[in-house]
């Protein structure tokens, strides 16, 4: 599985479809992104079709990585255990939202890091392909961290992934592009093990929203702050995707948002729009600030042995 060279290392620029040059990859210091957020259905081809849409507009204007929301491929199924579902399952060769979404990366010459349900033999993982703007596959990412609870019973249908975290390569030499999925986004072992990777920008698509045990409690606060504290901590530009609508008896709540470096939010949504939100992020600015912050410097890897015995 290709996994991204190390800085310097060789770059594969080669396979552009329809006989289109190679995407370019000059030093960039700002980078457009753009995070969707709607609703979904039981209708797998109406859900592509309406991502499609939202990618086409994010690319109109001026989106180099846009991000769909976590298995934008129907309705969460996760809320209920039924073993029907696992038919849903596909390889990464033959998902219809990465085959999709790789024919609108080639056309648009743009990075989609798309969420899917895997089907690997008789495994199964909650998995995001990177498609690149050549339209092929970069690599899969399997999510590492599964949730278990009411309205959300991942370990019922995912095996924990066994790739470990990925950075890849991005619109431009020096933006390595991160992505962790949905319940992965509240550690901070996660963002910082792909900062360390290299990752220049952390990207987290997400289906997250009412508790069916507590109607209540609203974790749209804390969700965000959880990434806004990684965007801090880590001195990086942070762009997450949720979906919306009411799917059974829950209600997702959207709140995507893009923040810079500082975790001040540049371009967000509430709980009912349907939209992009784009923004153009000054990485050579992170870069620096990272740098000056001397959060890395001070880093004492050897006091952190704790937190990696499971005890």
């Amino acid at each position: 599985m290709p996994v991204r060279p190390p800085p310097g290392g060789p770059r594969n620029k080669s396979g552009v479809t329809k006989g289109k040059p190679p995407p370019k990859y000059p030093h960039m210091t700002q980078i457009t992104v753009a995070a969707l957020q709607l609703a979904f259905t039981t209708d797998t081809a109406q859900n592509i079709a309406n991502v499609t849409d939202l990618v086409r507009e994010a690319a109109s204007k001026g989106a180099q990585v846009v991000l769909p929301p976590e298995l934008f491929e129907g309705e969460y199924f996760c809320r209920v255990e039924d073993e029907a579902l696992f038919a849903t399952a596909r390889p990464v060769a033959s998902h219809p939202a990465v085959t999709a979404m790789q024919k609108l990366a080639a056309e648009l010459q743009i990075h989609i890091p798309t969420s899917f349900f895997e089907a690997d033999g008789p495994h199964f993982y909650n998995s995001l392909a990177m498609i690149g703007p050549d339209g092929k596959v970069a690599g899969v990412y399997r999510k590492s961290h599964i949730p278990d609870g009411p309205g959300y019973e991942e370990k019922y249908y995912f095996r924990p992934g066994n790739t470990g975290f990925k950075v890849w390569d991005g619109p431009a030499d020096d933006a390595a592009l991160g992505v962790g999925i949905c319940w992965d986004q509240w550690y901070p072992e996660t963002a910082r093990t792909m900062m360390l990777m290299g990752a220049q920008l952390l990207f987290y698509p997400t289906a997250i929203g009412s508790e069916p045990y507590d109607a209540d409690l609203d974790t749209s606060r804390m969700w965000r702050r959880a990434m806004i504290g990684h965007a801090v901590s880590n001195v990086v530009p942070v762009i997450a995707s949720n979906r919306i609508g009411t799917e059974g008896d829950q209600r997702f709540y959207g709140h995507s948002f893009i923040c810079d470096e500082w975790g001040d939010i540049i371009a967000e949504f509430g709980a009912e729009e349907t939209g992009v939100l784009t923004a153009t992020l000054d990485l050579d600015r992170a870069r620096k600030h990272r740098a000056g912050m001397g959060f890395f410097r001070d880093r004492r890897p050897e006091l952190y042995r704790r937190m990696v015995e499971d005890v």
